[in-house]
């Protein structure tokens, strides 16, 4: 008896000690994991801080100009208020309703953050808040990355993917420090989006397809490429159906998510009913009654006897063909009526690529929407484009409904990438989460290699000559399958030790990964630092700082009268609002492509025609870009070709063939087209440029390498009033009437000012 009780007291100390074990080696993993995501969410931060360092705590480009100015609002007025603001400083006359033509995400984020900032008694202005959110939320965007992959494969490719997803140059691109844009917040949403959706469909909770309705909502009201979302899920819930995949915890996932998605993007203005008029919304809820269908068949099929199911089959096939023809029907009707079948410009530009160019030109003509170069696939994606198909071969081994999503998820972010180089940044989280698990799965298998012993390795051996020889016997036919099993079971059991490397080979391949990752970094940080952190509103070349851009609207801001009109290039009409406080005609919103085309006639129209034109629209200024003098390239002269192209598609008499030489090509020496030569941007551009040097290199465009085929001429309707120091910015006054006394003198042209320059 004291034997029997002094086994039983053995075995419950070992049992103790063998949870006490697991126990503590579960906690060093939990910490170790904390660590890692520690070390990776600083390196996301800190890595996209270069702007700040190198140049100054700044708005980047243009349209974060417009967030911020709209931040600065809310901080003053509150959310309400910025709910229901109308601007008129922009869109002359018309005004804007910045809360029904804005995805307030971004914009709510920054001024809660701001608020509670405040609350805390931790003085900051608001601009600093707007400039450090994309670098905060780099971070964030590692954790959900972290959370999505872990879902789907574990902790390791969690950790791998977030590891290289902090430092791809595609997403660094867009979330440096002082890029206050939409995707600052949106690919987190967008990661966090997938990672709740995946969750819900592994559980099949209820409660976790509650998340995913708020991380939807926020997603919608971040950014507008939620549309890509809800296409991508139900393409996946295709997928399982087809592929015999449908299961209650799909259902808990999809089918809350079509409807109350719906609701929760009706709720943001700028969406509004397009949530289920546009066809781009389409397939969700097609794919919503084919799932209902299926599962209406399976459980049919479960209740009723064979013969009772099959006359119900016939009954729901012929009634179900009528029903089904007739809501064809109707909505082929509805979608014909619209002379883009039902879906916005943008997304027609992504299904064909040279819908843009053909029919929306304003949409083609920024840069962001052309196609990448393969280059650029390399430059911004770096060792992650080689991994990544590694990484879609290992989603199958094995095939999981996650695994599933991954891989349907990577390859349409390949497609939209390649039609518009903006959607880079979509591919970059999918080739990180691709690359994280085949880089997991080659890790895990090194690391398995050199930990293996010699009694693993010589079992191992004996599974394989096991499995070889019960190939090789006809007689073990039937115990091959019994064996293979065995024997994977037993692999899998001992962690995979079958076909391991010997420990100099795994070694040596250490070594490899370490220096791939090593250079992959070094790639990341170089591209940060010296490609994506310099602000366009400030340049710099060759260590000399060019600073005109804010000279010029400094200069609007403080000399002309507060309601003046200026008149530009849409490119810089957010710049102007949010840094000079003045009126502008157009702006970045693009969303009136009349008014736009107005203004891009003006520029391309004569002096006279021009001056009537902008007489119409109120215009008291107008400026032009020029980078003629110092060698910048994104000038209005390199742009004028798009502003002819824009307006000639609302104004016949524009004809870009005027603006070309006898061969069709655009130049501006002395073969230019005899309309570019009258152009009013070619005059503003070019007047007085010719005084700056003498000799041969008199009226010699350093952008264009040619001398200007057009000199010496004088304004009669425009006057100039400011010229930067570097001739970057050039600002002129229409004159108040047309026929004013010519002979009067130029205040500026007379100025010492101009002497100096």
């Amino acid at each position: 008896m004291s034997t029997s009780v002094a086994t039983d007291t053995t075995n419950v100390a070992k049992t103790v000690t063998k949870a006490s074990s697991v126990q503590k080696d579960g906690s060093l993993a939990s910490f170790a994991t904390f660590a890692c995501m520690t070390v990776i969410c600083v390196l996301a931060s800190s890595v996209r801080l270069f702007s700040v360092i190198k140049y100054e705590s700044v708005i980047h480009e243009f349209d974060p100009y417009f967030n911020y100015r709209v931040t600065r609002f809310l901080s003053k007025e509150g959310f309400y208020n910025t709910w229901n603001f109308f601007d008129s400083f922009t869109w002359y006359p018309l005004g804007r309703v910045i809360g029904g033509t804005m995805y307030p995400g971004l914009i709510f984020t920054a001024g809660a953050v701001w608020n509670l900032l405040n609350w805390l008694r931790i003085p900051i202005h608001v601009q600093e808040v707007c400039v450090f959110t994309a670098p905060v939320f780099a971070a964030f965007c590692a954790i959900a990355t972290f959370l999505f992959m872990k879902e789907v494969r574990g902790t390791g490719a969690g950790l791998a993917s977030a590891a290289l997803i902090s430092v791809v140059p595609s997403y660094i691109s867009r979330s440096v420090a002082g890029s206050y844009d939409l995707e600052a917040v949106a690919i987190f949403a967008l990661m966090f989006v997938f990672y709740l959706y995946v969750k819900t469909l592994n559980t099949g909770s209820l409660a976790w397809a509650s998340a995913l309705f708020f991380g939807y909502l926020y997603m919608v009201s971040s950014w507008g490429g939620y549309s890509f979302i809800v296409n991508l899920l139900p393409i996946h819930c295709l997928a399982c159906i087809v592929f015999g995949r449908v299961s209650y915890r799909l259902y808990v996932a999809y089918a809350p998510f079509v409807i109350l998605g719906a609701l929760a993007a009706m709720n943001i203005p700028v969406i509004g009913f397009n949530a289920v008029l546009m066809s781009e919304h389409f397939a969700s809820f097609l794919v919503f009654g084919l799932l209902h269908l299926v599962l209406a068949i399976k459980y049919t099929k479960q209740v009723l006897s064979p013969s009772a199911y099959n006359a119900a089959k016939r009954a729901v096939v012929s009634g179900g063909a009528i029903l089904a023809s007739i809501l064809i029907l109707l909505i082929v009707s509805y979608v014909a009526a619209s002379p883009t079948f039902g879906w916005t410009g943008r997304s027609l530009s992504l299904l064909d690529p040279t819908y843009a160019s053909k029919y929306i030109p304003i949409i083609a003509s920024v840069s962001e929407h052309q196609p990448p170069n393969w280059s650029m696939f390399f430059s911004d994606l770096h060792i992650t484009s080689l991994l990544a198909p590694a990484g879609v071969i290992m989603c199958f081994m094995p095939l999981t409904d996650a695994s599933l999503f991954l891989v349907l998820y990577g390859v349409t972010a390949v497609y939209f990438s390649g039609v518009m180089v903006r959607l880079m940044l979509v591919l970059a989280p999918a080739v990180s989460c691709l690359s994280g698990l085949a880089l997991s799965e080659l890790l895990g298998y090194l690391g398995r290699s050199l930990v293996s012993t010699e009694a693993e390795n010589s079992e191992s051996k004996k599974e394989e000559e096991e499995v070889s020889s019960s190939k090789s016997s006809q007689k073990a036919k039937k115990q091959k399958g019994a064996a293979s099993a065995a024997a994977m079971a037993s692999t899998r059991k001992k962690g995979g030790t079958r076909h391991l490397l010997s420990k100099d080979v795994a070694i040596v391949g250490c070594i490899g990964i370490s220096l791939m990752l090593g250079v992959y970094y070094k790639h990341g940080v170089y591209i940060s630092g010296n490609m994506y952190s310099a602000p366009s509103i400030v340049l710099q070349s060759g260590g000399k700082v060019f600073d005109d851009f804010r000279e010029a609207y400094a200069w609007l801001r403080h000399n002309t009268p507060e309601d003046a009109k200026i008149a530009s290039w849409w490119d810089y009409g957010y710049q102007t609002t949010a840094m000079s406080n003045r009126t502008v005609l157009v702006d970045n919103n693009t969303w009136n492509n009349t008014h736009i085309a107005t203004v891009g006639r003006a520029m391309a129209s004569p002096e006279k025609k021009a001056w009537d034109i902008l007489e119409s629209l109120d215009a008291d200024y107008v400026f032009v870009i020029f980078g003629g003098v110092i060698g910048y390239p994104s000038d209005d002269i390199n742009k004028f070709l798009w502003m002819v192209r824009i307006g000639g598609g609302v104004f016949p008499d524009i004809r870009e063939s005027d603006y070309l030489d006898a061969e069709g090509r655009y130049r501006v020496d002395s073969e230019m087209g005899p309309a570019l030569r009258e152009s009013l941007v070619y005059k503003l551009s070019y007047y007085r440029f010719w005084e700056l040097s003498q000799g041969p290199s008199r009226g010699m465009d350093r952008v264009r390498g040619t001398t200007i085929g057009y000199m010496d001429y004088e304004l009669e309707y425009f006057e100039e009033v400011f010229t930067t120091t570097h001739w970057m910015v050039r600002i002129f006054k229409r004159k108040p009437a047309p026929n004013a006394d010519f002979g009067l003198e130029n205040s500026y042209a007379k100025s010492s000012f101009r002497k100096k320059q």
